[in-house]
């Protein structure tokens, strides 16, 4: 039998996977931004909002069209960077 200490939180289902991830996210510089796209999604709760910015972000990253997109641009730094061409900014 295991001693229980007072003041901690105890959880009978500890192994379990369906645990909830929770980040703590610091907007700082992107508060701004994160009101407009608010705006933009019609939605007023900052974490909902921030859900809904993650999965469209997703949606965006995996589409066939910016895969074409991403490929001519890491084409273009990786030609670049052998050829010695350091003309623009890294991102």
């Amino acid at each position: 039998m295991i001693e229980k200490k007072p003041f901690r939180k105890y959880d009978l289902n500890e192994d379990k996977k369906d645990k909830r991830d929770i980040v703590s996210v610091d907007l700082g510089t992107f508060r701004k931004q994160l009101e407009k796209d608010k705006n933009l999604l019609r939605q007023t709760k900052d974490s909902t909002a921030i859900k809904q910015l993650a999965m469209i972000g997703s949606f965006v990253i995996h589409d066939k069209k910016m895969e074409g997109i991403l490929d001519i641009v890491f084409n273009n730094s990786r030609k670049n960077e052998r050829l010695g061409i350091n003309e623009f900014e890294q991102i």
